[in-house]
């Protein structure tokens, strides 16, 4: 029996999330039913990096497993082509000890959000980008406002209501917002980990702020304030995007 390190990326608008819930279509279940098929039926598990919500995407989600089967690692995607929906894709394998865990030895992670600015939207970016409706949108506030959340601090401003964690404390190593091209921005966020609805509540902060309902400096207010009342709406799902996972050697 080994163990397999995977990089996997998903198109998250077929799915109910990341976690298996009974009748609904995720990405563990997926993924779990293609492993359990080329085992020829024996019940096979994998374990991710942490939870992706209904219409997050991933380009770069990490899930371990642990198999009998003596296929090569750059074969393992091929293997996996035949077994998933088209909606999934496995990146890349790679053969790991056997102490290694997707989730507990992760040390930073990346989102990115995609944000299509302007009057009218793009019908065919739908599930995969937010399109805020604005004939003027202050780029320069969203970016000042988010210098202030860059190091160690308590997030419970920007944690979704009745998240039950020990400690909202975490710690963003990079944070930006940049443009990526006509009408397209997008935020970079690089940490140590993240609470529920993190990113996304940050994100709809960011674009009161764009959109001139608040200063840049309350970003910042919010944060030390710890209510998340003060703060902005939770943007969808669906300009989510889990960018990539880091590991130590």
């Amino acid at each position: 029996m080994a163990r397999w390190k995977a990089t996997i990326a998903y198109d998250g608008s077929g799915f109910s999330g990341w976690q298996e819930q009974p009748g609904k279509r995720t990405v563990q279940g997926e993924l779990e039913k293609g492993l359990t098929k080329l085992h020829k039926g024996e019940n096979k598990k994998v374990f991710a990096s942490g939870r992706t919500d209904a219409d997050v995407h991933a380009r770069g989600q990490v899930v371990h497993f642990d198999s009998s089967l003596q296929i090569p690692s750059a074969r393992w995607p091929r293997a996996f082509d035949s077994v998933l929906p088209r909606d999934m894709q496995m990146v890349s394998v790679e053969h790991v000890n056997d102490h290694f865990h997707a989730r507990y030895d992760a040390e930073a992670k990346e989102y990115r959000y995609l944000l299509h600015v302007g009057s009218t939207r793009d019908l065919f970016q739908r599930h995969y980008v937010h399109h805020v409706f604005a004939h003027a949108f202050d780029h320069e506030a969203v970016q000042r406002s988010l210098q202030p959340l860059v190091g160690t601090h308590d997030f419970s401003a920007f944690c979704a209501n009745n998240t039950n964690v020990a400690s909202k404390v975490r710690t963003l190593n990079a944070v930006s917002y940049m443009q990526v091209g006509e009408g397209e921005w997008c935020f970079r966020f690089n940490g140590n980990g993240f609470l529920y609805n993190m990113a996304r509540i940050i994100v709809g902060t960011a674009i009161d702020i764009g959109m001139r309902r608040l200063d840049a400096e309350d970003m910042n207010r919010i944060l030390h304030a710890r209510d998340r009342r003060q703060a902005g709406m939770t943007a969808p799902g669906r300009g989510l995007y889990l960018w990539n996972v880091q590991y130590g050697p």
